[in-house]
């Protein structure tokens, strides 16, 4: 496993704490060093939600980025953090996969058993998403969601009777507390702390996840 924090300094991120998105957008470049960046945001006309981009059937309105380049546009510089939110304060939070971590997702049901089942087994998942379309999202180290399918292979599942998918390069999470159009807001199932700085590997959280899609269907 590998150490995503800033060391001793690093404080426990609270559990849905009330804060202007670009201070959580600081505290996650700053004391996790995760890369962020600036996605979409909502707009309200005549009291109706869009999303920034202006597509009326945009699938994650409000909770994508805004441009084709945008990843390498993610920082850990808090200088520059703080720029994008002050240009833009509602903009969502995105954070890129494949590089810190990568993300292993799954639907909502079955991510909350396998924290249970993990916590009864004596295992520390790393944070986990709770995503505003009903699925958890386990952060793994980087490189991790690529094996996912062998490794379901070798413990005797077949990867696509099973709903889960994985994150990687190229690819992002909206991070708490973005909001997905009126569906809600990203929060923590298991928030980012001192206990979960160390990021566990694939293999760790795998055979938990495979059982609870399983008992999901």
């Amino acid at each position: 496993m590998t150490d995503t924090s800033a060391g001793p300094a690093a404080a426990q991120i609270p559990h849905q704490r009330a804060e202007p998105l670009l201070e959580t957008a600081v505290r996650y470049a700053d004391e996790r060093r995760w890369d962020v960046v600036a996605g979409s945001w909502l707009e309200t006309v005549d009291g109706m939600v869009f999303c920034s981009c202006g597509d009326e059937e945009c699938p994650a309105p409000g909770a994508h980025p805004t441009r084709p380049d945008w990843a390498s546009l993610a920082t850990r510089s808090v200088r520059a953090v703080r720029a994008m939110w002050q240009r833009r304060p509602t903009a969502s939070i995105l954070l890129p996969t494949g590089h810190t971590f990568d993300a292993l997702s799954v639907p909502e049901s079955a991510g909350l058993l396998a924290l249970a089942r993990m916590k009864r087994m004596g295992l520390i998942p790393g944070p986990v998403i709770r995503t505003a379309d009903a699925r958890t999202q386990f952060f793994v180290l980087p490189g991790g969601g690529a094996k996912t399918p062998d490794l379901l292979r070798r413990l005797g599942w077949y990867p696509p009777s099973l709903d889960l998918a994985f994150l990687g390069e190229g690819r992002y999470v909206a991070a708490p507390p973005s909001r997905v159009g009126t569906r809600g807001a990203a929060q923590w199932a298991s928030p980012p702390t001192l206990a979960n700085r160390w990021l566990p590997d694939a293999e760790e959280v795998v055979p938990a996840l495979a059982y609870a899609c399983a008992r999901d269907r």
